[in-house]
């Protein structure tokens, strides 16, 4: 039996695959989505998500992953619910590999997400959720009048402090060394403050809490001495790793990680292949915002598709 050649294949779900699978799936591409063992994202370890557009009362991240999935599902989208394990984008048809199963599409959407880097503490992984966080614009509003603290040194972390004092009462950026490897600029802004205050040369040793953040443990990295503070949230702003290892030497990245896309659109560097999400995303990173750009990568699939047949 000859094997079927898909439209459209969707790597990984969350907002940007799911969107992406309900317009694909109503334009009758009849998409597959190999959704991995973690489906739905970072949205699944978030709890209340209050910035999405169309949920009053906000909703549950999980929840909210469940109902695009049941929508994407409602359009006749078919889902395997494992990792793909290895792509070959040099020739078409696309093959994408799930252990020992091969699959095979014209097209192929990208939606593998970013994961926030934590620091690997029991305690910060316990609490996550729980007033531990990895992304200020999606939990600040929970945190009026409090005191909460920023780990970290670059870019993210003083844009989070700054972003944060709109709600805390007060913002501790916690950094390990003695001066920022942020741009001046983020630095003065954040050092300009009142509501800011910094705790040189100290690291994240312990979040304190059962049920909720009570506490901080500080170690300081040059005496060794442990303190401890009552605080009320902890964010964690020590970077993004875009989930690409799988697409290394297949597809045009950044240096970090982030595959290139072409101007406004999601056609990747290779011709057939999109990326959608915060896959391709380093500056955005909203729920919101991905499932716009898996509405894009969708379209542009369809169109790519619609212009090689024009050409046969």
């Amino acid at each position: 039996m000859e094997k079927k050649v898909e439209n459209v294949i969707i790597i990984g779900s969350g907002p940007a695959g799911f969107t992406a699978a309900i317009y694909a799936a109503r334009a009758n591409l009849e998409p597959l989505m190999i959704e991995g063992y973690e489906s739905g994202g970072q949205l699944m370890t978030t709890t209340e998500v209050e910035n999405y557009p169309g949920f009053v009362d906000g909703i549950m991240g999980p929840e909210l992953m469940t109902v695009m999935r049941k929508q994407a599902e409602r359009f006749q989208t078919r889902f395997i619910t494992k990792n793909v394990t290895k792509v070959d984008f040099s020739t078409k048809p696309f093959k994408v590999w799930v252990d020992q199963d091969l699959y095979e599409a014209k097209t192929v959407i990208i939606c593998t997400g970013a994961s926030a880097k934590y620091l690997g503490l029991e305690s910060e992984k316990r609490l996550l959720g729980r007033g531990v966080s990895a992304c200020a614009t999606c939990d600040g509003a929970f945190f009026k009048d409090q005191e909460v603290c920023v780990v970290g040194g670059g870019d993210t972390a003083m844009e989070e402090a700054n972003f944060l004092t709109r709600f805390a009462k007060h913002v501790h950026i916690i950094h390990r060394r003695n001066e920022f490897r942020a741009s001046k600029i983020m630095v003065d802004r954040a050092l300009k403050n009142p509501k800011i205050s910094v705790i040189y040369n100290s690291e994240l040793a312990e979040v304190v809490g059962e049920k909720g953040v009570t506490g901080i443990k500080v170690r300081n990295t040059e005496t060794g001495d442990v303190s401890e503070m009552a605080m009320d949230g902890v964010f964690i702003a020590i970077g993004h790793k875009p989930n690409t290892d799988l697409f290394k030497d297949q597809i045009e990245t950044n240096d970090v990680g982030y595959i290139l896309t072409k101007g406004k659109s999601t056609y990747t560097s290779v011709s057939g292949v999109f990326a959608a999400g915060d896959v391709q995303d380093p500056i955005y990173r909203q729920a919101v915002s991905a499932a716009g750009s898996g509405c894009m990568a969708a379209i542009d699939a369809e169109r790519w598709l619609e212009s090689q047949e024009e050409n046969h």
